[in-house]
């Protein structure tokens, strides 16, 4: 497990200091694209609307672990491929993993959204939230979507970072894919819709799973940023209103990461908000926060964010040094 948390800590600095080379994806597929396709490819051919319910859940099932065994399969093959050529594969695979994280593609993206709202107004603002967000922008205003911006920093930061991470560390290259197969597939067909709410049931329940520890570890990571950022009482306080507040939001997962960043920068976040012209009538994270958030919130955001990756950085460097002294 050493190698893996050593291979981890140097895709992390990789990914924060370089992020994704756009030039490569511009020339081939993303592996997350290909995984896309892949779950597109499955709904096509197994989720027929003349099945019943329970065809579609079990069709979904099945479809779902194929797709999980396969990414499992291609990341241990690889590994051993890159075992042959060690220490020349460890670093290649350092590579590897860093394009399945997203620590300066997320932040870049959150940046711009503060940056538009400065530099181009609410205009600019929404179309640089749309890029990051689900929710219908051109009903936002200034501080809806500063706060959308922060919720999805918040909520990626374990998704995004965190989560991958962890099952690498865990699993290896076959962990890293299966658990990207995974995410892709409940934000594809995860949802409460007529056409999948029986066959991507399992998907969306397998990644709630798979997201408990690493969303609570994010949470965490965020309440000890705000302490290096803001000290003891804003990382008290962060910390109480996740535990107090995550269980409110309609993710089991999701909560924790935003009621711990509600907290740490003191803003209320969730409540109600528009999905394709529906209204979601949700809780508010911290609702004795300022509603009226901007600009400088959203900084604010990334600075705990920037710390709080940084931290989880050292420690599997720190993990890693243990593991070889004992």
């Amino acid at each position: 497990m050493e190698i893996n948390l050593l291979i981890l800590f140097l895709a992390l600095l990789a990914d924060r200091y370089f992020g994704d080379p756009d030039w490569l994806w511009e020339k081939i597929p993303h592996p997350v694209v290909l995984f896309g396709k892949a779950i597109d490819l499955v709904d096509k051919r197994f989720n027929k609307a003349t099945n019943s319910d329970y065809e579609r859940r079990r069709d979904g099932f099945l479809a779902m672990l194929g797709l999980l065994v396969l990414a499992a399969v291609v990341g241990w093959l690889v590994h051993l491929v890159l075992r042959t050529i060690s220490p020349l594969g460890e670093l290649i695979e350092a590579l590897i993993v860093a394009v399945f994280l997203a620590q300066k593609s997320l932040g870049d993206h959150v940046s711009r959204v503060a940056n538009a709202l400065r530099d181009e107004g609410i205009i600019g603002a929404r179309r640089a939230v749309s890029m990051i967000v689900g929710r219908d922008p051109e009903v936002l205003d200034d501080a809806g979507v500063s706060r959308a911006a922060i919720e999805s920093l918040a909520e990626n930061t374990s998704d995004g970072i965190i989560a991958p991470a962890f099952w690498y560390a865990l699993l290896g290259l076959p962990g890293l894919l299966a658990y990207k197969m995974l995410n892709t597939a409940d934000s594809m067909i995860g949802h409460m819709n007529d056409r999948h709410r029986d066959f991507g049931r399992f998907a969306a329940k397998l990644d709630d799973v798979a997201n408990w520890i690493p969303a609570r570890l994010t949470g965490l990571l965020i309440s000890a940023a705000a302490w290096i950022v803001h000290g003891y009482d804003a990382a008290l306080r962060s910390f109480n209103v996740m535990m107090r507040d995550a269980r409110l939001h309609r993710s089991p997962n999701a909560g924790w990461p935003e009621a711990a960043m509600a907290g740490a920068i003191e803003v209320a976040l969730a409540g109600p908000r528009v999905y394709g012209g529906v209204t979601a009538n949700e809780p508010m994270l911290n609702g004795a926060g300022r509603r009226d958030a901007g600009a400088e919130n959203i900084e604010d955001a990334l600075n705990i964010f920037s710390v709080a990756t940084a931290t989880f950085t050292g420690v599997i460097f720190v993990l890693f040094l243990v593991g070889l002294l004992f």
